[in-house]
């Protein structure tokens, strides 16, 4: 469960963002806005542990807002989640074809367009294809073979990790990490540190998936358990992206490394003039790649499957493969969905991060909401693991949210969503989501409340 909430969340971004956090912050000013970032999702992941530990349920926020608030607030979280998710895993799929390139550089061959002035090639796409089919198939037959394949990864991960972190702060300069601070885009050090906290929610995100895999893990792990692990994996995907940003800092100048396409990777290769470290670390990006998006589509097709399952939106979502016991259908529209994304290329990256945060952080402010509603209307729930800190949490966690989602949607704000692309992308996404939700009406409203109850709920209704 640790392994796959922390490698959900340490993904590849510090790989390729890297560049974007260093010019829009600098080192201090991206650390500052990855604690900043950090505590706020600490607070939000103590919500997240508490009505996980009371309701281990798959598809977990579905659950929290349904019994919060009902079915139409259930359907608003599960679906901006939804999306949040696919663009996670969009990202990853279009990074790693980035990724190999690097690696590999003969691999780009056939250009077929270009998106923002990136081109797009066949055999990137083909890569792309690829390893959505793998990560599909591995959810596709079952949450045990994704937990192991996640565990591998993620301990071969930090090992890897350990080894190039270590090189680099040892042959590096500290005098690199001058100047601390960047204004280069923003024209201010607050807004530059802005820039890249409203961003965070995208690169913590993760730890949510440990709820959308509890009902599969209640069996064997105790529920108390299961609510600790959040804040746990939160403190060390925070302590891993502040160790990554500093030591990628004193490897060498930053603003040296910025316009590269792979910063991380030539900061450490400049540090240690060796060819194979830079290898090892494009190996160990594809693995934190591929366990930041094993997770993320694990997570993403149990929100839709517990949507489907509630008959929120269209049954077919909810149905169960007769072997595996898995929500194949969900599991095949999120590998649809990531493939066709993908095709937008490198030139959408950025735009996936920006547009996956806002509705990541619209989830966040449900979460938080419905953590307060449920202390209010059930002060009866038993609860295995009780947050500390009380209601306070869930304020700081619907305050914060609020404040990112206010600074990404406010025309003029130097973090809003860019139009017509950004926004482009979070409309046709809400747009589909309005559509399901029309096109299931009928099917929704044949279902007596308590029949919902007891499919969203199960025994805790």
């Amino acid at each position: 469960m640790f392994s796959l909430a922390f490698g959900a969340m340490i993904g590849v971004g510090w790989i390729t963002a890297m560049g974007a956090w260093l010019s829009n912050a600098g080192p201090l000013g991206a650390i500052i806005a990855f604690a900043l970032g950090g505590l706020l999702m600490l607070a939000i992941g103590l919500c997240y542990a508490e009505v996980t530990a009371a309701l281990p349920l798959s598809g977990g926020e579905v659950a929290y807002a349904y019994k919060a608030y009902g079915t139409s607030k259930a359907f608003i979280v599960g679906w901006f989640l939804v999306f949040g998710y696919l663009s996670v895993s969009a990202f990853e799929a279009i990074s790693i074809s980035k990724v190999i390139s690097y690696l590999i550089p003969s691999i780009d061959y056939w250009q077929l367009y270009a998106v923002n002035g990136s081109p797009i090639y066949l055999s990137h796409i083909a890569l792309s294809a690829f390893f959505v089919v793998v990560i599909s198939a591995i959810n596709y037959t079952g949450v045990k073979n994704a937990a192991r394949f996640q565990v591998g990864l993620t301990v071969l991960f930090i090992s890897l990790t350990f080894i190039f972190v270590i090189a680099g702060m040892v042959m590096g300069d500290w005098n690199n990490l001058s100047p601390l601070f960047s204004t280069n885009h923003s024209g201010s050090i607050a807004a530059g540190i802005a820039m890249v906290l409203v961003t965070v929610p995208f690169w913590f995100v993760g730890f949510d998936t440990i709820p959308q895999a509890a009902e599969e893990a209640n069996e064997t792990i105790s529920a108390k358990t299961i609510g600790l692990l959040i804040p746990i994996s939160i403190m060390a995907a925070v302590c891993f992206y502040m160790l990554l940003i500093m030591s990628t800092s004193i490897a060498a100048p930053w603003h040296e490394i910025i316009s590269d396409k792979l910063p991380t990777a030539k900061a450490f290769g400049i540090a240690t003039e060796s060819p194979f470290l830079v290898k090892l670390i494009l190996v160990t990006a594809i693995v934190g790649l591929l366990t930041s998006w094993n997770g993320f589509f694990l997570a993403g097709s149990r929100v839709l499957f517990a949507m489907g399952r509630g008959k929120i939106i269209a049954p077919v979502l909810g149905k169960s493969h007769l072997n595996y016991q898995t929500p194949y259908k969900a599991v095949l529209f999120s590998g649809v969905v990531t493939f066709l994304a993908s095709l937008m290329g490198p030139g959408a990256m950025i735009s996936f991060v920006n547009v996956g945060s806002l509705c990541i952080v619209i989830a966040f402010f449900g979460v938080s909401s419905s953590f307060l509603t449920l202390r209010k209307k059930f002060p009866n729930l038993h609860r295995p693991y009780t947050a500390p800190g009380g209601r306070l949490l869930g304020y700081v966690g619907m305050v914060g949210s609020l404040g990112i989602l206010l600074l990404m949607v406010v025309p003029g704000s130097p973090v809003a969503l860019v139009w017509p692309f950004e926004w482009g992308i979070f409309l046709t996404f809400s747009v589909l989501g309005l559509l399901f939700w029309l096109f299931a009406a009928k099917s929704r409203d044949r279902v007596p409340k308590k029949e919902r109850d007891y499919l969203v709920l199960e025994k805790f209704v």
